[in-house]
């Protein structure tokens, strides 16, 4: 093993390498961490260029070997010295190969799944990254027959810190908070969703071993916990709707004025702030180490949001809310008499005969309301929605879709209203 001297000079006295399991496994596949080590060594911009040389080599699919005219042709835009150090160092750590007989170039088998791995975490650069890359290793393995326990439980710690982020966001009461976590999880659904397709994929095959199906199941639940979120978020924050402060009868809500303070800075609050403090606050108590801890955080770890230029609404735009508000509340007042009916003559019927309306918004959000039926936390609010909740009624969702003629709903969703307690 080379460099071993070096290696054993890491571990306590006596302790020879290859006898932990973690660090034999990574010794077998050295040969693909070396790729790995050959392309990333040196400054970035040393490694950007290395993996434009390699990327681009390994781009021609057609004729995948490459004569030494070729390279210099088809790298004309970079420095002649330059280039010729990115061929000799990929060249001489074996990731481009030589043909002496055919004075040929081509990448090698540890090169060729290091470009593999690279283009594939390339290709989810954008949106949720680490959730999609994640995702599609473990659907990867699953499709070929060979998961990977490491990669199932990596998945299963991305979710479960996704889910604890939702909740400590629903936990602050804050509606900003509230709304930045909801515009998450809607970033990583679609991943949540092929996570879920994955896992009944895994959970079904009978010839992976009980840890792999352990690893699955527990995945597929913490992708249901975060699946019911959704419907939390939206109740926490008409919750928080309700209980916001109109200014007089200017329109403007309290929500309205802390969104438009936040995007001011500190020099904008100040004057706005000036001459309205009658003392000087002052800390009771702070200590150097405080002060070094809270100013890391505040200038290197924290993450901020982008600037953006918010105003605050006119009075106008003010009243259309509020009047979309009550319009909301009347939807759900008659749908809510409707079900009554139901439930008192104690019948059935057809999902889209309850929730068919003559425009496209309203059909939508009575069929929301229908989802929250049975809703244990949504009954105990003092609300139209929570005395729809209690009625006496279960949603029995159904495959396909019932195609309708209809000016904005083309189609669906197939299911019945039955009523609790109902034998299919």
């Amino acid at each position: 093993m080379q460099n071993d001297s070096a290696l054993l000079e890491f571990f306590q006295p006596g302790f020879v390498p290859l006898d932990l399991p973690p660090l034999a496994g990574l010794m077998r596949a050295r040969p693909y961490l070396d790729a790995f080590i050959t392309l990333f060594r040196g400054g970035e911009e040393e490694v950007m260029v290395r993996l434009l040389v390699l990327r681009e080599i390994g781009a021609r699919a057609q004729a995948p070997r490459w004569t030494p005219q070729d390279l210099q042709a088809h790298f004309a835009y970079i420095n002649p010295v330059k280039l010729e150090t990115v061929l000799k160092r990929i060249r001489d750590n074996g990731l481009l190969v030589w043909d002496s007989d055919e004075q040929l170039y081509s990448l090698s088998e540890p090169g060729r799944i290091a470009l593999a791995s690279i283009g594939t975490l390339v290709q989810f650069s954008d949106g949720d990254a680490e959730l999609g890359y994640l995702t599609a290793q473990v659907a990867a393995g699953q499709s070929v027959g060979r998961v990977a326990h490491e990669a199932l439980q990596h998945l299963l710690a991305r979710l479960n810190e996704l889910y604890r982020d939702f909740e400590e966001a629903l936990e602050s009461q804050s509606e900003f908070q509230i709304r930045k976590a909801q515009s998450k999880l809607e970033s990583v659904w679609k991943w949540v969703e092929k996570g879920t397709e994955v896992m009944h994929a895994i959970l079904d095959d009978d010839t992976l071993d009980l840890l792999t199906l352990n690893q699955a199941q527990a995945i597929a639940t913490a992708q249901s916990r975060m699946l019911r979120l959704t419907s939390v978020f939206q109740r926490r924050l008409s919750e928080l709707a309700a209980q916001r402060v109109h200014l007089g009868e200017s329109g403007l809500t309290s929500t309205n004025v802390a969104d438009w303070l936040r995007r001011l800075d500190q020099d904008t609050l100040a004057n706005l702030g000036r001459d309205l403090l009658i003392f000087h606050p002052e800390p009771v108590f702070v200590t150097a180490d405080e002060l070094l801890d809270i100013s890391e955080y505040e200038l290197v770890s924290r993450e901020r949001l982008e600037y953006i230029e918010s105003a605050l609404p006119s009075s106008e735009v003010a009243e259309d809310v509020e009047a979309m508000e009550v319009e909301r509340l009347l939807d759900a007042e008659a749908l809510f008499e409707e079900l009554g009916a139901l439930a008192a003559r104690g019948g059935s019927a057809e999902l889209f005969e309850q929730v068919l309306a003559d425009t496209y918004n309203v059909t939508a959000y009575r069929l929301s309301l229908l989802s929250l039926l049975g809703d244990a936390d949504a009954a105990l609010e003092q609300s139209v929605v929570a005395d729809l909740v209690r009625l006496p009624l279960f949603l029995e969702a159904e495959p396909g879709v019932e195609l309708l003629e209809h000016l904005e709903v083309a189609a669906i969703s197939r299911g019945r209203l039955r009523p609790v307690g109902a034998v299919k």
